[in-house]
């Protein structure tokens, strides 16, 4: 059991590993503690990511962060909701898959919507 357990751990790590590097991001910040949560923000275009450091704010932020990414490689809501819900499925798909970084405002329609998410608007 514990054998299966590592290699999920290494395909989820090496799915979000694909993904950050499809984004121009290092590959290696998927396995730094909370920088990954930066850079995941990064490539989403979420300002606020320092929010993970708040207890039940960070649920929320994390769907933010997720969805977001989702959107900046084309993807829907619904994709977004899988990378925070089941990312151990859904970043594989997105890192290994055909996949396309479009930005952090995704298909340039989000720019306005991103900016204001955390924000209080």
């Amino acid at each position: 059991m514990g054998i299966l357990y590592l290699i999920v751990v290494v395909i989820v790590i090496a799915g979000i590993w694909k993904t950050f590097e499809k984004a121009g991001q290092p590959g290696w910040a998927a396995i730094v503690p909370f920088y990954n949560y930066y850079i995941m923000a990064k490539i989403g275009g979420v300002k606020n990511w320092w929010f993970v450091f708040i207890p039940f704010l960070n649920i929320y932020i994390l769907f933010v962060i997720s969805i977001a990414i989702a959107k900046s490689f084309g993807k829907d809501t619904g994709f977004g909701l899988g990378l925070a819900l089941l990312g151990f499925i859904f970043y594989p798909i997105l890192g290994f898959g055909s996949s396309v970084y479009k930005g952090a405002d995704g298909s340039g329609g989000l720019a306005k919507d991103i900016e204001s998410i955390g924000s209080g608007n």
